[in-house]
């Protein structure tokens, strides 16, 4: 989420004996194929992203920079190797934010439904970060780990999970934004374009930051916006579990409009919001070169991944329009 700090495991968790790195990240291991027919997501395929797309060689992933170049290569060569498809000619969705070009990344899974195929859903996350931060121990490189290295590994998980069970009936736009840091730039871009486009848009959610746990007595998430749709409590009655509530401080820090729900909200007038596990009391490396791999929590995003799969199911493939927005 952008620069708030002024205002400031159900599916067992996996333990693995083996985390091979793989620049797709997919599992080598022989027996990888037949645990997927039962675990959608596996901790080590996680993990292997994550570490990839925060490592230091990507540079903090600053848009226009030749890091974030690196992982938009990662994301292309991931939907590619697993079967999604782009949406537009290629999977590239460029804008101009003056003399810098920034890519979107932009993944297409067509409904299996004759008639709700023509209604969308978006999965989304930011894949940038803000490249550099104060120094410590000589470390300038703000790696984006949990901003937003975490959301983008989901989304990327879940593409892979529906290319391969063909489970959605409606059509589903897997999106990796560039330019969140500079104020939701690539968000807006492809919400305007998609808007022109005229696609009927049913939902869309944004993560943003799941790579940590709440306290116990928490939600595992939250959702930004909550009063404005009944989008967490039909997501929790399609997951058959209460995943997603209600974080107080969310108005007050107005973060239903600072994050990439909120341009295509503004474009579509539907439901999109944005869902986290960082409620500003369980990570404190919020825009800070200490936003790396080894302060994530894999089980976490592991179960989170695997337990939003049945809610996100659900709703694309309800048969009416059941998420709407509220009267305010």
């Amino acid at each position: 989420m952008k620069k708030l700090l002024s205002i400031i495991t159900t599916i067992m968790l996996i333990s693995c004996g083996s985390q091979n790195k793989v620049s797709d990240g997919t599992n080598n291991k022989a027996d990888a194929t037949s645990k997927s027919r039962t675990i959608p997501v596996l901790k080590e395929n996680v993990i292997s992203s994550l570490e990839y797309l925060a490592s230091d060689a990507l540079e903090g992933r600053n848009t226009g920079s030749a890091g974030i170049e690196k992982a938009a290569v990662f994301i292309e060569d991931f939907f590619k190797k697993n079967n999604v498809q782009p949406y537009f000619e290629t999977y590239r969705d460029s804008f101009y934010i003056k003399d810098i070009v920034g890519y979107n990344v932009v993944g297409y899974i067509e409904g299996q439904d004759a008639q709700l195929k023509n209604e969308f859903v978006i999965l989304g996350a930011h894949y940038d970060h803000i490249g550099t931060a104060e120094p410590v121990n000589g470390d300038t490189i703000a790696n984006g780990a949990n901003d937003d290295g975490s959301g983008t590994v989901a989304v990327l998980e879940w593409a892979k999970y529906f290319s391969r069970s063909k489970s959605n009936k409606r059509s589903i736009l897997f999106t990796l934004y560039a330019a969140e840091e500079m104020g939701l730039k690539g968000s807006g871009h492809l919400a305007k374009r998609l808007k022109e486009k005229g696609i009927d848009l049913y939902t869309m959610i944004n993560f943003e930051m799941v790579g940590v746990p709440r306290a116990k007595q928490e939600t595992m998430a939250y959702i930004t916006g909550y009063k404005k749709s009944n989008m967490a409590e039909k997501l929790n009655h399609y997951a058959k579990d209460t995943i997603v509530g209600f974080l107080p401080q969310a108005k007050a820090y107005n973060l239903f409009m600072r994050s990439d729900n909120y341009p295509f909200f503004n474009a579509f007038k539907v439901p999109a919001q944005a869902i986290s596990t960082f409620d500003f009391t369980n990570f404190d490396y919020y825009h800070h070169v200490d936003d790396e791999a080894d302060k994530m929590d894999f089980e976490h995003m592991t179960s989170f991944m695997n337990k939003m799969i049945p809610a996100i199911e659900g709703m694309v493939n309800a048969e009416t329009k059941e998420i709407k927005l509220n009267d305010e």
